[in-house]
């Protein structure tokens, strides 16, 4: 049964150090089913989103509910085995699988259970956004979730979670009224505002460092069936002056409003006249998620921007807004790498800096993407729990994709090199759900949560995961 690229990290044991018996009881224990190495479904069971991530996991546990995932927890613990957690396994940085450890796959446990009259939902560890929005759209209720509907929901919610909803309704983390967790010793517990708080603090914001999340408990606010919307693409020949009045707009949009402008290119399939394909463009792009004429009114000085190349503002059922740019990010097809930062502004100095950059872009799938905050948002407290960067107004999203591998080096040179100039805009922090591959490591935390934060998510991770063995994911070290 030991057979495959089984290659660890120094320390980590493999599955050549398992013995059979132990090996065969833990399948069999399993209700769900345990992938390797020769079983034809292999090939699919270890791959991921982002093309980039090319790993092999020694197994691929697909677990069917709460006793599976103990058991797998337990089983990686009691063999010193590499772990991953796969939710959605929407990871850019490829922390939903590994080489030559176990992979705990939540994809089965894709379940959502909504209450319309306590307008709550309960959902389940490996559910995507695309299976919540259509249960809840069901009774007209929503909660913040993720802008591509394969997204998973764990991940975006542990690190925060953006969306069309959150200058209204807040992060996805800030709906978040409990969660189930396995934890490092095989524990089942449960954390919220009035038990566990310190758990409950720490994985809103915090990651996977803490266990692996079965179960998400959010609140629903009413939304749609409709909401407003304007999305108008522009020639990028007077981008400046586009981007320069979307600012204008949003600095005084009130919390029904979340907008966006995006620096791209006309995508290159037949959707799109032949000749305008790949040309770049300046995407104007809000949400009013509250009545919709009046929506409609408040979006309209958005739409009068200049004179757009396509039009497609209006009326849009919320299920579809949630799943436009589905086509354009397909699981495994593509390679991804995305960073963020946290501007202080958006002046015209820092305008100018992004819209230069944008002119030099190495790929037309290459996107940039400047997020408004601010609303519900920030008026969560800094230490409410444990995510970070909530006075920020706005985000910055370097989102670079292409096709051939041997494009690598030059799309990851030129997206770090963007972020690395635009420092001079920013306090440091950034968006952890889009961190690239995580280069700067520890530092990369530190600069994002502050050091009194930090400090607080090493106790947390200390009480509940002391020896790490849930390290794959922007991680938190435990106390020596």
């Amino acid at each position: 049964m030991k057979t495959g690229n089984t290659a660890a990290h120094a320390g980590e044991k493999t599955l050549e150090d398992i013995p059979d018996e132990d090996l065969e009881s833990f399948v069999s224990e399993l209700r769900g089913s345990a992938i390797l190495p020769d079983d034809e479904e292999y090939d699919g069971a270890r791959r991921v989103w982002n093309g980039m991530i090319d790993r092999y996991p020694a197994i691929v546990a697909r677990c069917d509910g709460v006793a599976d995932v103990v058991t797998a927890v337990r089983f990686v613990r009691d063999h010193g085995l590499l772990v991953a957690i796969r939710g959605g396994g929407h990871n850019v940085a490829g922390h939903a699988t590994c080489d030559g450890g176990l992979v705990i796959d939540l994809s089965p446990m894709n379940w959502i259970d909504v209450d319309p009259e306590g307008r709550t939902a309960r959902v389940g560890g490996g559910a995507t956004w695309g299976s919540v929005d259509h249960e809840t759209q069901a009774f007209g209720l929503a909660t913040p979730g993720g802008v591509v509907s394969t997204t998973g929901v764990a991940g975006l919610t542990l690190g925060g979670g953006y969306g069309y909803l959150r200058r209204k309704h807040g992060l996805t983390c800030d709906n978040l009224q409990s969660v189930d967790v396995v934890t490092a010793d095989g524990r089942y517990l449960t954390a919220s505002e009035t038990e566990r708080e310190d758990l409950f603090w720490a994985v809103r914001g915090g990651g996977g460092n803490f266990g692996v999340v079965t179960a998400f408990e959010y609140r629903l606010h009413p939304v749609g069936p409709e909401v407003a919307t304007v999305e108008t693409w522009h020639s990028t020949d007077d981008a400046a002056t586009i981007v320069r009045g979307w600012r204008d707009f949003v600095t005084t949009a009130p919390d029904e409003v979340s907008a966006e402008m995006v620096l791209w290119s006309v995508p290159d399939v037949p959707d799109f006249p032949e000749e305008l394909r790949r040309r770049p463009v300046a995407i104007v792009a809000a949400v009013h998620c509250g009545d919709l004429a009046e929506g409609e009114r408040v979006l309209e000085p958005l739409r009068s921007l200049g004179d757009p190349l396509f039009d497609f503002s209006g009326p849009t059922p919320y299920v579809e807004l949630q799943q436009d740019f589905d086509p354009f990010f397909p699981a495994e097809e593509l390679r991804y790498y995305a960073k963020s930062l946290f501007l202080d502004g958006l002046d015209d100095a820092a305008i100018d800096a992004i819209v230069a950059r944008a002119e030099s872009r190495p790929h037309y799938r290459v996107l940039l993407d400047i997020w408004q905050m601010g609303g519900a948002v920030a008026r969560v407290p800094e230490d409410e729990m444990a995510y970070s960067g909530r006075q920020e107004p706005f985000l910055l999203a370097i989102d670079a994709t292409w096709e051939e591998p041997a494009d690598d080096d030059r799309l990851l040179e030129w997206s770090r090199s963007f972020w690395a100039e635009m420092q001079e805009y920013s306090s440091g922090g950034l968006y952890l759900n889009f961190p690239g591959f995580g280069e700067e490591k520890e530092a990369l935390l530190e600069r994002t949560h502050g050091r009194e934060k930090y400090e607080r998510l090493a106790d947390v991770k200390t009480a509940y995961d002391p020896e790490n063995l849930f390290r794959l994911n922007q991680n938190v070290k435990p106390r020596a």
